[in-house]
């Protein structure tokens, strides 16, 4: 396939990230969790039962820009 509708933890990153672009302060900052949260669910699972190679690397790269992310804002 070319293109597949994304799953579940995928969705709920990109809700967090729609919230957090248009809210401001303590939901901004939900939002931004929910973003990281989802975003790690579905690398570690990419990571795990990704089906082709690509598919771990592009989930292992995902883990390691969050870890990034995350130790930057420490």
């Amino acid at each position: 396939p070319i293109a597949q509708f994304p799953n579940s933890p995928l969705l709920v990153a990109f809700a967090g990230w729609g919230l957090a672009a248009v809210a401001g302060h303590t939901a901004h900052d939900v939002g931004r969790a929910i973003f990281t949260l989802g975003f790690a669910v579905w690398a570690l699972e990419e990571v795990v039962g990704g089906v082709n190679w690509f598919r771990r690397l592009v989930g292992a790269g995902a883990l390691v820009w969050i870890v990034a992310s995350l130790a930057g804002e420490l």
